[in-house]
């Protein structure tokens, strides 16, 4: 079965209650219910994760590799414009990573138009809310059926 890490950054809980016009109304908690409902009918197993703690960030990605995860789906929120270090992090696990925000950062501030992790990522969904999520699962689970098995 693949097995996913939905991985989400600063602020990530705070959604429904911050920023509404740009984030919606619906919870961190909703979103989490809609990550478990789509993995269910992907036939998937994910973990989600949520901190506002880059370092924290960082030992999630290199766990998921070592618990044998298939693939990383990752809001890294602020970090996103800031993190060399998860650049990095990413970078060193051999795990394919979504890069996933709700918004379209690249149609916001110009601060949030260059992300420091993307290049590191196998692609990048925005401005899809909650879907993003489900669209970048699906990416993975179809990919990870697809692949050699791991060594």
């Amino acid at each position: 079965m693949t097995k996913i890490l939905v991985l989400n950054g600063p602020n990530i809980n705070m959604t429904g209650l911050r920023e509404k016009t740009v984030y919606g109304a619906q919870s961190y908690d909703d979103l989490v219910a809609m990550v478990r409902d789509e993995a269910e009918k992907l036939g998937c197993e994910v973990r989600c994760v949520q901190s506002n703690h880059e370092g924290a960030l960082i030992d999630a990605i290199q766990q998921a590799y070592f618990d044998g995860f298939d693939g990383i789906v990752f809001n890294p929120g602020g970090y996103t414009h800031t993190s060399v270090a998860l650049h990095d992090a990413i970078a060193s696990v051999p795990l394919p990573t979504i890069e996933v925000h709700m918004s379209n950062i690249h149609a916001r501030e110009e601060f949030r138009h260059v992300s420091m992790t993307a290049s590191a990522c196998r692609g990048q969904i925005v401005g899809f809310g909650f879907q993003g999520y489900a669209m970048a699962m699906g990416a993975l689970c179809r990919s990870a059926r697809f692949s050699p098995a791991k060594a």
